[in-house]
């Protein structure tokens, strides 16, 4: 089961990628696993040498109980320190930023993954969608004549 942020990959222009574990409560992994996830606003920041998420919706557990988690807290991400270091030299540099890009399990443990960005400008978003029609023109009339 992945939950993918569709909107990263065309609002952002994908630097390099890094797979992180994440740190969660019990309720929050059972939420996970059911799909009740939202990646579309989020991003991580650095503070004292450490990466956490921001703004990832999880949604409440609904046979949690008095013990259910905060829907948008902050969370902190699992990387080797020499990643992190080079995470923050390279968002030091400015109009860069770590926006996650999907959610997954791995042997049991969820992990999600980074990706160092730079903003796309409109024009950029223009001519993608432009190349994505092109793409899918291309697609139909090779399909059609096979």
């Amino acid at each position: 089961m992945e939950i993918i942020n569709r909107k990263a990959r065309f609002d952002y222009e994908l630097l390099d990628k890094y797979e992180a574990g994440i740190v969660l409560t019990g309720t929050e992994i059972k939420s996970i696993r059911n799909g009740n996830v939202n990646l579309k606003d989020s991003y991580a920041v650095i503070k004292n040498g450490e990466i956490y998420l921001l703004n990832m919706h999880i949604s409440e557990y609904k046979e949690g109980n008095i013990f259910n988690h905060d829907e948008s807290r902050t969370r902190k991400l699992l990387l080797h320190k020499n990643e992190i270091k080079k995470i923050s030299d390279k968002v030091s540099i400015k109009g860069l930023t770590i926006v996650p890009l999907k959610l997954y399990f791995s042997n049991g443990k969820a992990k999600i993954e980074l990706a160092v960005a730079r903003g796309k400008h409109t024009y950029d978003k223009k001519e993608t969608i432009k190349q994505r029609d092109l793409d899918r023109e291309m697609k139909k009339s090779l399909s059609g004549k096979y």
